[in-house]
């Protein structure tokens, strides 16, 4: 049996699976893609972590308009009246996170999360803002920390157009639902570029056992950022000639940026959720990437556990709080779960023919080659 028709096996065969394909399109696990030793969750995806909910708005017209909005909903209820405990880590800051302070200051989050691309961070601000301040019980709200996030798809999108509108990003939020997450060519990852190939939207998560906890933890990237390519500790990258440093090309080869959102059912401080973010970066490594000087890497960890959500009436509050000791379980869920939603985001993507030209699809038939060929 040939590749083609063996990965055309892999797809009807998954059809009734609980895997979200884009079209024809595998997840990494349909190809035997399957970082660590821990188990996903039903989904697995962010939207495992019971509470999350994702809404996506794809805009794609021609070659010159290939842009979104994803937005995460990180909990049920008013977000701004019981805030969550949140943290970010920043790995390279070449890159604009509208909000980071207040959540670095105060340890919270208080409304959706929206991702877009870099020019239409105003936007996404604006509509969390309006959003916030019309939700009832905050009719007497007169500060609202907007977390935005973004990375540049300036090669596959007019990005000088900024046809990311408020409405669209109020349409990401008021559509947003807890199951299956759309990957590859959709939302905020509709013109990003990846290694020199198609990024994404991708997401991943992972299942403690009940002795480990029994908590779930998610994963949603951004990816639009180089490096060489590695998948299964194989140089995928290297293998298909297109890599950061080939015969001296251009930093645009590696410079890029990736917003890594991580969600978790368990009762975490913001102290440990700035612990759970830094080890998210190890499964961005693990991919192969070069976090180069105009590269922006950041990541959003939250709690959504009832037991540390924040009331704004409560002077003093007693929370739960996980035992640093029982941190390093989670520690690993997060780095395994980056890395397979990094690699999801590529292996869902689509070829795009875009504003300054094509950027192609990860070639499914050569990467299980040279897997099978590397085991």
């Amino acid at each position: 049996m040939n590749r083609s028709m063996q990965l055309l096996v892999t797809v009807v065969l998954l059809a009734t699976a609980t895997t979200v394909l884009a079209g024809d399109k595998p997840r990494a696990r349909d190809l035997g893609i399957a970082p660590g030793v821990l188990q996903p969750g039903p989904l697995n995806a962010i939207t495992d972590v019971s509470g999350v909910r994702v809404g996506q708005v794809t805009l794609q017209d021609g070659d010159a308009l290939n842009t979104g909005v994803t937005v995460v909903v990180p909990a049920k209820g008013n977000l701004y009246q019981r805030k969550l405990p949140a943290a970010i880590h920043v790995a390279n800051g070449y890159g604009k996170l509208a909000g980071s302070t207040q959540v670095q200051e105060l340890g919270e989050i208080e409304a959706p999360i929206a991702l877009t691309n870099t020019l239409n961070v105003a936007e996404g601000v604006a509509a969390i803002v309006e959003w916030t301040l019309a939700q009832p019980g905050n009719e007497s709200v007169r500060s609202v920390n907007a977390v935005v996030g973004e990375t540049n798809d300036g090669f596959l999108n007019d990005i000088r157009a900024r046809q990311v509108t408020t409405a669209h990003v109020t349409e990401a939020i008021e559509n947003a639902v807890q199951g299956p997450v759309a990957e590859g060519t959709v939302g905020a990852g509709t013109g990003t570029v990846a290694f020199g190939f198609k990024g994404g939207i991708g997401t991943s998560s992972r299942q403690l056992p009940d002795n480990l906890g029994g908590f779930t933890l998610g994963v949603l990237v951004q990816s639009n950022y180089g490096g060489v390519l590695t998948i299964n500790g194989v140089q995928v990258g290297r293998a298909l000639d297109r890599y950061f440093l080939k015969d001296q090309l251009d930093d645009a080869t590696a410079d890029g940026s990736i917003m890594i959102v991580v969600a978790t059912d368990a009762p975490l401080s913001d102290r440990n959720l700035e612990r759970l973010a830094k080890r998210a970066i190890n499964g961005l490594a693990r991919t192969g990437a070069a976090m180069t000087n105009g590269s922006g890497d950041y990541v959003i960890a939250f709690s959504n556990n009832e037991q540390v959500r924040r009331l704004n009436e409560a002077p003093i509050e007693t929370r739960a709080d996980l035992n640093n000791a029982a941190m390093s379980p989670l520690f690993q869920a997060v780095a395994e779960a980056t890395e397979e939603a990094i690699y999801n985001s590529m292996l869902q993507a689509e070829t795009v023919t875009g504003h300054r030209g094509t950027i192609e699809a990860l070639p499914l038939d050569t990467l299980l080659d040279l897997l099978e060929a590397n085991p």
